[in-house]
């Protein structure tokens, strides 16, 4: 299991639109701006699915999602690799609506992607770039 540090933590919490991205069995790629994305633990995050259509496919394909950190606020940037289970029922799913819910109240928040992170690597240029950090 891999645990975010606190800077990375701190970098997620001053980003408002993702970029994630997800790819067919195929290896298809597809990157999508995702604004309800939260850190849930150390090593978990939640996607909520409000208007996916080959996020979802991609993923009920192919588990494995991919989100860019990057911002003006954040020191360097990293990518977050995870497998993904996808929920539509449950208690988690019920939280992330009320979550959802809260901040756009019109918004579907069809299905929930919980996401357990296995890698993170570099992403900030320069020498490093490219490299596993956890």
């Amino acid at each position: 299991m891999v645990t975010l540090t606190d800077e990375m933590k701190e970098a997620i919490g001053t980003i408002q639109v993702f970029p994630v991205a997800t790819a067919s069995k195929e290896g298809i790629p597809n990157v999508v701006p995702i604004g309800f994305v939260s850190l849930v633990d150390d090593s978990t995050i939640w996607i909520a699915d409000n208007f996916m259509k080959k996020s979802l496919s991609n993923v009920m394909e192919n588990p494995k999602v991919s989100i860019y950190i990057w911002g003006p606020k954040t020191k360097g940037s990293f990518q977050i690799k995870g497998d993904v289970e996808l929920k539509t029922s449950g208690p988690d799913f019920e939280k992330m609506q009320e979550i959802v819910h809260s901040k756009m109240a019109q918004a579907p928040a069809k299905s929930l992607l919980v996401m357990k992170i296995t890698d993170v690597y570099d992403c900030s240029p320069g020498p490093n770039a490219g490299e596993k950090l956890l």
